[in-house]
């Protein structure tokens, strides 16, 4: 598959690192030249850099790495190069004191997808820290790390879906675009539990066997 990053940060490195590794065609682009080589050398496997236009119209998906306030003004800048193709959000727009950025209006992907109206923007990959992207692969406790992902294009989803395989993780249907606002709503409080309160946020949620009141184990 060919993928094209915007960015040159943290998730963009650990990501592209897993896709590279899979055999990917893996295009860097940043407003940075001197940044985009680096990464793409740090990143191997013959992953090249190029401007941020020229990573967008290289891939069959491109990966939108970029914070929350500089995403939607680049994705405009780009929206004919992104025409038809899968575009995959991974931002959180988390702020001071873990507050929500979008603040009861569109999500972070909504925004993406309303600057770039003929792209299938996806949500995938906004829950977990950039060190957890770069385990080889993410499993905890012999279980893979699931992955939801949020989208409308059944096409773009089949993509994202084997790119989350690819990074050794189980891709989860998340619903339709409009409960991407969910994940980052769960990325916020997830952050404020683990950063804020150094809670196990995992714990939080029951076995699967439990979620719905399984009938053999409810307390008399």
């Amino acid at each position: 598959m060919r993928i094209g990053v915007l960015g040159t940060g943290s998730m963009a490195d650990a990501l592209a690192t897993h896709w590279v590794r899979a055999g990917h065609e893996v295009v860097i682009g940043g407003r940075d030249a001197q940044k985009a080589e680096r990464l793409a050398r740090r990143v191997g496997g013959g992953a090249r850099p190029a401007s941020l236009r020229a990573a967008a119209a290289s891939g069959e998906v491109v990966v939108a790495a970029l914070p929350f306030g500089a995403g939607a003004e680049v994705v405009r800048e780009l929206r004919a190069a992104l025409e038809g193709k899968a575009l995959v959000d991974c931002s959180n727009p988390v702020g001071p004191g873990f507050r929500l950025l979008t603040e009861g209006g569109p999500s972070a992907a909504e925004r993406l997808a309303a600057a770039a109206p003929g792209a299938h923007v996806v949500k995938a990959f906004n829950l977990c820290h950039e060190d957890v992207w770069r385990m080889r692969p993410p499993v905890f406790d012999g279980r893979p790390l699931s992955v939801p992902v949020c989208g409308d294009d059944d096409a773009s989803l089949a993509r994202v879906h084997a790119l989350v395989r690819d990074a050794g993780c189980l891709p989860v249907s998340g619903g339709g675009l409009e409960r991407a606002g969910l994940l980052e709503a769960t990325a916020a409080l997830f952050i404020a539990l683990w950063v804020g309160e150094g809670a196990d946020a995992q714990a939080i949620a029951p076995p699967l066997a439990y979620a719905t009141g399984d009938p053999d184990h409810r307390a008399s």
